[in-house]
């Protein structure tokens, strides 16, 4: 079940593969696969049936919606669907039900798209290793001695082994492109409030987004436009990629990467080179502070945190305590100096068009060794998010896409960005690299 929703559309709207297969045949993976990955928390096997039945007499009627009817697709833990459990991977929400669908959901219902259920994260969506979850760690689909990233390790992982077609997460400093790095899938974070987040439950607003995970670019599209809607986007953008213009920026992105991925981001930016009217260095700023996440953070757990603090897993406890010394002035003015760099960044895109860099600057870290020393878990983090942070603080699309293999067989990830609203350029030349790799 390796087909992109693209082709697996075409055979649904020619009624040569039924929805309901689709979804037996996802709900037979996860049943055989779940086990181990651990990348589901809830299965809608019943109702998933019941909505790839109502998609399956639809196309039969001939009314066929687009390319996600009769897709299934699950989404993140975090992100409500009525009738289901939203437990954000923590004990405190364990029995939290979900009484209406997030907007996101509400799309995809309208898509036609069969919804499988809900995928295991890091707790309450505050790390990158998806180790730290009210029920287990996620295990990663190409080898499952390591991690699947996170936050939205579940989903990546999940797309990964082909127990569903595609998924939403969510992504504040990374945590839909750098668990698809390490995965191996494709991974959007669209531009800044471009996605309604209504319906899910929030880790820091000014920098939370959700975004598709699916197998291709091409398939990531698809899920945007469901999602998003009007994304400015009329397909008046060529896709002829032989008049952009690249920025590579060494300073901070490049610095102390793997040997293996150093290879691979060379290798890509060859092959850009080969697709594109140019290729250059650019400096970006990047200010690493994280006062203003860690304060909203706090300020969303701050009363669950004081009423039932043994309900989190303790080191999900000292992260959202962490933020809770800053004052209301800080956090005003953390707030309106994250607006001036926002308008800022956008200067960069007068040179060139697109951005390039390796998704994560190391492959997948072992799980064992990071259930061994837990001290490590965060330094490690810190570093699997250190390339994508800096795009959810400008709030730009940034697209993370398989670019190799290390030779321990695991995947690493080459991130396109783009100006504030360009995510359909970012996806198509996303596409595009895809395309000349193969």
């Amino acid at each position: 079940m390796h087909d992109s929703i693209l082709e697996t559309a075409d055979l649904l709207r020619r009624r040569k593969v039924s929805p309901v297969e689709l979804t037996r045949e996802c709900l037979a993976r996860i049943a055989a696969k779940n086990p181990t990955l651990n990348a589901f928390i809830t299965v809608a096997e019943e109702t998933a049936l019941i909505q790839a039945r109502e998609a399956e007499a639809e196309i039969m009627r001939g009314n066929w919606r687009g390319p996600l009817h009769g897709i299934p697709i699950a989404v993140k833990d975090i992100i409500d669907i009525t009738g289901l459990s939203t437990t954000a991977a923590s004990n405190l929400f364990k029995n939290r039900m979900a009484t209406e669908d997030a907007e996101v959901v509400t799309r995809l219902r309208g898509a036609g798209a069969v919804l499988l259920g809900k995928q295991n994260m890091h707790e309450f969506a505050y790390g990158g290793s998806s180790v730290i979850s009210a029920y287990g760690p996620v295990r990663n689909a190409c080898n499952q001695e390591y991690i699947a990233g996170g936050s939205s390790g579940g989903s990546t992982t999940a797309v990964a082994a082909g127990l569903c077609f595609a998924s939403l997460g969510t992504d504040t400093a990374g945590s839909v492109r750098e668990p698809a790095a390490l995965c191996g899938v494709v991974g959007l974070k669209p531009t800044f409030d471009l996605v309604s987040t209504r319906g899910v439950f929030p880790l820091a607003p000014s920098f939370d987004h959700i975004g598709p995970i699916t197998r291709t670019a091409g398939d990531a599209e698809l899920l945007l436009q469901a999602i998003a809607g009007d994304y400015g986007d009329d397909s008046q953008i060529s896709r002829d990629t032989s008049s952009l213009r690249i920025g590579v920026p060494r300073n901070f992105f490049y610095q102390d990467l793997d040997a293996e991925v150093a290879a691979a981001a060379e290798e890509a930016l060859r092959v850009i080179q080969s697709l594109t009217a140019f290729v250059r260095d650019v400096h970006l700023d990047v200010n690493p502070d994280r006062t203003l996440q860690a304060a909203e953070s706090f300020a969303v757990h701050a009363e669950y945190v004081s009423r039932a603090p043994e309900l989190y897993q303790p080191e999900t406890l000292r992260r959202i305590r962490s933020g809770g010394h800053t004052s209301q002035t800080e956090i005003q003015k953390l707030r309106s100096e994250l607006k001036k760099s926002r308008q800022e960044i956008q200067q960069v895109f007068d040179g060139v068009d697109l951005i390039i860099t390796p998704t994560t600057p190391i492959p997948a870290p072992r799980l064992a060794d990071l259930q061994a020393n837990p001290d490590q878990l965060r330094p490690y983090e810190i570093l699997l998010l250190r390339n994508t942070r800096p795009f959810n603080v400008w709030g730009l699309p940034a697209i993370s896409v398989p670019c190799g293999i290390t030779k321990n067989g695991l995947p690493m990830g080459l991130q396109i960005a783009g100006a504030p609203g360009s995510d359909g350029l970012v996806v198509r030349f996303a596409a595009a690299y895809e395309q000349a790799i193969k």
